[in-house]
């Protein structure tokens, strides 16, 4: 029960391979290196502070509804009941 040595670690790497197949796993390394791109790009971005790249602060949009003017708005009364 020691550590693993390079033929073990190389039995693995090759069932890996037989399972997956060598173009799926260049996806998946080029997937992963563009998301590690993407990601250091957005931390580059986010802690860079640029005054005038700064937004100016957002008001809270208006509410908007679907409901009809005041004069023609009804309140409809029902009684909740369990089914039995």
């Amino acid at each position: 029960m020691g550590s693993f040595s390079i033929w073990h670690w190389l039995i693995v790497l090759l069932i890996v391979v037989m399972v997956f197949g060598t173009k799926k796993l260049k996806n998946i390394g080029s997937d992963l290196g563009g998301a590690v791109k993407g990601f250091k790009d957005g931390m580059r971005d986010g802690s860079a502070p640029d005054a005038a790249a700064a937004p100016a602060p957002q008001q809270a949009p208006a509410q908007v509804t679907n409901a009809a003017p005041a004069a023609a708005k009804e309140t409809i009364d029902v009684q909740a009941t369990t089914k039995s």
